[in-house]
């Protein structure tokens, strides 16, 4: 498969807010044995699977993760993107700093106001990348707290330029738990408490697993031979009791579903054999695109990605790439709303 091949008519304008309500979203089934495709609510998703079918979600939460601050001397405005933690006692940060060519080693940078946090620039990593070291004299909790408390939610730039109070909840799936990601595991967001409530009714179980979402998963691909691309490496983490009720899934027959491409790229990632996962935790680089045979997950929820992504490439190998598109050109034809805060599509 080529990068070409994943292109389609696409304007940031397809989904600029979310539903009011998380399960109002659209959603669009498609059936990979017939090639048949409906149109329905994200509600009756539970019309689709049974008593003790298996959701297995991504609990990654979001953080504040856009700075606004001043260079020294100069005064000049910069944006700080917080891409992970290198070392919690020294306070090392690893960023993407806005505009680039003007912020250098050893240059010092001042946020909020009265400078209530300086960092210094101690490495220079790639042509935006940098380490910084935050100056900050109070505790470890007192530091996060100033973080954060400066920190702007991540919403793409592309959804719209302005964030919102309101995108600080809606940016989040209502099950988040663990802190570390600077994108959503937007397949997941379509769930409200009344929903997991039916599964739980209807005896549908979970299963959760974390894994971090970094900004390499949304990295441009620039090249057209797609097996030269390098995926960033993203932290998981998968529970023994997630393992085991995955495990147990498969040996029963039942359905494992993943909730989103970051689920799917870890259960790929921990898959041992005969379809069964271990227990473990780490970094993945893991990039799935045609052909691949996926060995967990019988049905998958994704969202309508963005032209030549690396998760739309997910999707196609899962989907089959010639129904897939067939499914985004159709979405585009009826309206669906597409990226961070569109609609669903569920493969079965």
């Amino acid at each position: 498969m080529k990068l070409s091949q994943y292109g389609y008519d696409f304007t940031p304008e397809m989904a600029q807010y979310p539903t009011i309500n998380r399960d109002d979203s659209r959603l669009m089934v498609v059936h990979r044995s017939t090639g048949e495709i409906e149109h329905r609510i994200f509600k009756d998703i539970l019309d689709y699977f049974d008593e003790k079918d298996l959701f297995v979600f991504n609990d990654t939460k979001v953080f504040p993760a856009r700075l606004y601050g001043n260079k020294e001397k100069t005064g000049a405005e910069i944006e700080i993107f917080l891409l992970r933690e290198l070392n919690r006692d020294l306070r090392l940060w690893d960023v993407l700093v806005d505009p680039a060519r003007k912020i250098r080693i050893g240059n010092k940078l001042y946020f909020g106001d009265d400078d209530l946090l300086v960092a210094e620039v101690i490495d220079n990593t790639t042509s935006r990348g940098r380490t910084l070291r935050f100056l900050f004299d109070g505790s470890y909790e007192e530091f996060k707290e100033a973080l954060f408390a400066l920190g702007e939610t991540p919403l793409p730039r592309w959804v719209r330029e302005k964030v919102e109070p309101e995108d600080a909840e809606r940016y989040q799936t209502i099950f988040a738990a663990k802190e570390g990601a600077v994108a959503a595991p937007t397949a997941g967001m379509h769930f409200s408490k009344h929903l997991l409530k039916r599964m739980e009714i209807k005896g549908v179980e979970s299963a959760f697993l974390t894994l971090h979402v970094g900004l390499g998963n949304f990295r441009t691909v620039d090249v057209e031979d797609l097996s030269k691309h390098k995926m960033d490496s993203e932290q998981y983490f998968v529970s023994p009791e997630t393992a085991e009720a995955v495990n147990t899934a498969k040996r029963e027959g039942r359905k494992v579903v993943s909730i989103g491409t970051t689920v799917m790229r870890t259960l790929e990632t921990v898959t041992s054999t005969g379809g069964m996962i271990k227990a473990d935790e780490g970094w993945t680089n893991k990039f799935i695109f045609a052909p691949h045979e996926f060995a967990v997950a019988d049905a998958m929820v994704s969202n309508f990605h963005l032209p030549y992504s690396t998760q739309l490439m997910m999707v196609a190998a899962f989907g089959g790439y010639d129904l897939v598109m067939k499914a985004y050109e159709e979405a585009n034809k009826e309206g669906y709303r597409f990226g961070t805060y569109g609609d669903a599509m569920l493969i079965l």
